[in-house]
């Protein structure tokens, strides 16, 4: 047993959402729900099968994200594992229907942060063992913080 980190290159200005899925019709499944879940979103998916031919499938609408996701889901190289990324959106946006597409089992990762995949390799291939997203917290927010919270949440229009 061999453990790797696999470093992401998120693409500028998009997110990811790493998962696991079990079945075949995935990337139909998310292209759908991307597209019917926000106007105007750029995304590209791919998806490791684990069985059969073993074949990574893609879709998108944005040939840039396709590749890069692509290239995240073979440097990863994990069965059952799909990549998604996206732009013109957050994945707030996407989350709470993706995890209702049925064949998804989990969500690992929703992030525009550096991110590493913790991945074992066997002699029957590889899995994921976790991620880290991000950084670790460096103190708690005061009351300035809070300020900056709750005005940055205003901004974006996420808050009234």
């Amino acid at each position: 047993m061999e453990l790797k980190i696999v470093n992401v290159k998120i693409p500028e200005g998009a997110n990811i959402i790493l998962g696991r899925s079990h079945f075949i019709k995935t990337v139909e499944d998310i292209h759908e729900l991307l597209v019917n879940c926000v106007p105007n979103i750029k995304f590209g998916i791919a998806f490791n099968e684990a069985s059969g031919k073993c074949l990574t499938r893609h879709s998108g609408n944005d040939e840039e994200l396709e590749k890069e996701a692509i290239k995240v889901a073979q440097e990863i190289g994990a069965g059952h594992t799909f990549v998604i990324f996206i732009k013109n959106s957050y994945p707030i946006n996407i989350l709470p229907r993706l995890k209702d597409v049925p064949e998804v089992v989990e969500v690992l990762a929703a992030t525009a942060n550096p991110l590493q995949v913790i991945v074992v390799e066997t002699e029957q291939g590889r899995g994921i063992l976790g991620v880290v997203d991000g950084y670790s917290p460096k103190g708690i927010e005061d009351e300035k913080e809070i300020k900056e919270r709750k005005e940055f949440l205003r901004k974006i229009g996420y808050k009234l």
